[in-house]
């Protein structure tokens, strides 16, 4: 997640730390989020795996639950994490812009 990739707006620990930026949400949740906003379906290994990374760094937690689905949250640091990666993506955006400007 610190870095950037040629395929960033597919990342899923990204896609996941964007989803929790509206508020928490459960696995299933983040899916039908993440695929509605950035056609991006993820599969629950995929999903899971990338929650597992993520909460193990520290970048979303999970919150209290009355049923059996496991709501995360984002925290303080995921937070700072998602917006320079936001930031990096922009000025991706900014140069790729630039260069067709001028083609």
């Amino acid at each position: 997640m610190n870095r950037l990739t040629s395929e960033g707006s597919r990342d899923p620990g990204l896609l996941i730390l964007a989803s929790l930026a509206g508020g928490p949400r459960h696995g299933y949740s983040m899916i039908e989020d993440i695929e509605r906003v950035a056609g991006v379906r993820l599969g629950p290994g995929t999903l899971y795996g990338a929650i597992g990374r993520l909460e193990q760094r520290g970048l979303i937690a999970a919150v209290e639950s009355v049923d059996r689905r496991r709501p995360y949250r984002l925290t303080p640091n995921g937070g700072l994490v998602l917006d320079k990666e936001v930031e990096a993506l922009e000025r991706v955006v900014r140069l790729a812009r630039r260069t067709v400007a001028h083609e």
